[in-house]
């Protein structure tokens, strides 16, 4: 299990908790709840990574033009 999944799954129990806790959900009610909870938390955590732009890489990996590349005449 990556480290993404790991911070799903512990955020997904602690807001179950959270919400026995309050009073919200019954403790008999968990795996029902907890199923719903996860699944809004790892949906909206993978909808957002796909929706995050790359970053660019730092100049110092950026590719350099070659020689070449400068003679080239640009339309």
């Amino acid at each position: 299990m990556g480290s993404l999944d790991e911070t799903i799954l512990r955020t997904a129990k602690e807001i179950t908790v959270k919400f026995i806790e309050m009073g919200r959900i019954s403790p008999v009610m968990f795996p029902e709840n907890f199923k719903m909870i996860y699944q809004a938390v790892n949906e909206t955590i993978k909808t957002a990574q796909e929706d995050t732009p790359e970053p660019e890489p730092p100049a110092s990996e950026k590719k350099k033009p070659g020689k070449l590349s400068r003679h080239i005449k640009k339309k």
